[in-house]
């Protein structure tokens, strides 16, 4: 069975980058797993209130764990690297984090961050996943695909992000939607990217380009044939 190993820096990027992809191929027969770098909550505000954050990120914790649920992953990873603040961490150590879990899932592929986002994390976790899956004798990881991440990558300017792969997800969009969903805290209002509304908005216009109805779009970073 091959498996399937996502690198996200924040919860809900998992699913914004690749969740109906990733459930269409948990479907076909494929193992799923997912590492996800960064606790995503404190950058956001002032609180001061030490209880009432723990809270928050325990509230998040349940929501990864729920939506990972909805999309059929086999387990999930989680560790804490501040919200926004990768790069005040030594890279190695995050890298160290990266090897850990891919040496222990061994997957054959990776989903993970296009390494041009606006947003400092998503670019930190492409440049692990890099150093991770250096290509040496023995590596497992024979495709590396980046996904957009709705509000940071499409924010960008100018933006590279020129996928070459498309997955149909015409099957599994719905699914895409009611695991984003269990994110309470994340979930905008539409025209916000990050609404119901924008996420399909997003996958009907890579489907429009692909002759689908809607579609998840990705850069081939590389492949092993």
């Amino acid at each position: 069975m091959k498996k399937i190993l996502v690198v996200a820096a924040h919860p809900d990027d998992e699913i914004l980058g690749c969740g109906g992809t990733v459930s269409r191929m948990i479907k076909e027969g494929f193992e799923s797993y997912t590492l996800i770098l960064g606790e995503g909550i404190t950058s956001r505000d002032q609180v001061r209130d030490i209880k009432k954050r723990k809270n928050e990120v325990e509230n998040l914790k349940k929501q990864i764990y729920k939506a990972a649920s909805i999309i059929g992953t086999r387990d999930v990873f989680l560790y804490n690297f501040p919200d926004n603040r990768f790069d005040s961490i030594d890279l190695l150590d995050i890298i160290k984090v990266v090897e850990k879990v891919k040496t222990d899932i061994r997957p054959d592929i990776i989903f993970t961050h296009y390494g041009g986002d606006l947003n400092i994390d998503h670019r930190i976790t492409y440049e692990t996943v890099m150093v991770a899956t250096r290509p040496l004798v023995g590596e497992t990881v024979k495709e590396i695909y980046a996904f957009k991440t709705l509000s940071s990558t499409e924010w960008g300017f100018p933006s590279g992000f020129d996928p070459d792969v498309f997955f149909d997800i015409t099957d599994s969009i719905d699914i895409k939607c009611k695991a984003f969903q269990t994110y309470k805290s994340e979930l905008r209002g539409f025209p916000h990217p990050r609404s119901l509304e924008g996420i399909k908005i997003d996958a009907a216009y890579w489907g429009m380009c692909t002759g689908v109805n809607y579609a998840e779009a990705f850069m081939s970073i590389r492949i092993l044939r």
